[in-house]
């Protein structure tokens, strides 16, 4: 029985302990056969719209800034995301501030009629950026600001291109 049992938990505990020493995604090393000088990230690739965390604790930055606190008499949920937006931070007292590829964006809370929102927008209504920015703050919301999303993401702009995003955040 102890045998059986070193059998299936050694190699296991390996792969779970080897698996855990470097990102998945990076296929240089022992037994990858990755294309020579193929972009690691989406930063790397000219052109490319993409945000990415300085290398601190973008949650913790976050929890440190206070909420902007809005009432608005608007009711439909995506005109209150929009308030949201107009409302998130622009400076570094009140957003972190994250680079881009393209343009530089801040991340804040702001609560619009009881409802939390995490606001990532450009520093004005004028610079616009890929809507893609908004998919990925959507899909990338808990790593951002350390809570779940509770809904979809807003945005406010054209078709193709926004000045900011919003997602309504779940904290508890």
């Amino acid at each position: 029985m102890l045998t059986a049992m070193k059998k299936i938990l050694l190699p296991a505990i390996a792969v779970l302990s080897l698996s855990a020493c470097e990102d998945p995604f990076n296929r240089e090393g022992v037994g990858f056969t990755g294309i020579d000088g193929e972009p690691r990230t989406v930063s790397d690739v000219k052109g490319a719209v993409a945000f990415v965390p300085p290398a601190t604790n973008v949650p913790a930055e976050l929890a440190e800034l206070p909420t902007v606190h809005v009432q608005s008499d608007k009711v439909e949920f995506e005109k209150i995301a929009g308030v949201a937006i107009d409302n998130g931070g622009r400076s570094d007292t009140s957003a972190v501030h994250l680079s881009g590829s393209s343009t530089d964006m801040f991340l804040s809370t702001v609560r619009v009629n009881g409802t939390l929102f995490g606001v990532l927008r450009t520093p004005n209504n004028s610079v616009k950026v890929d809507n893609s920015v908004g998919a990925t703050f959507g899909s990338e919301t808990e790593r951002f600001t350390g809570c779940l999303p509770a809904g979809d993401v807003y945005r406010k702009g054209g078709s193709s291109r926004s000045s900011g995003f919003a997602v309504p955040l779940n904290c508890s």
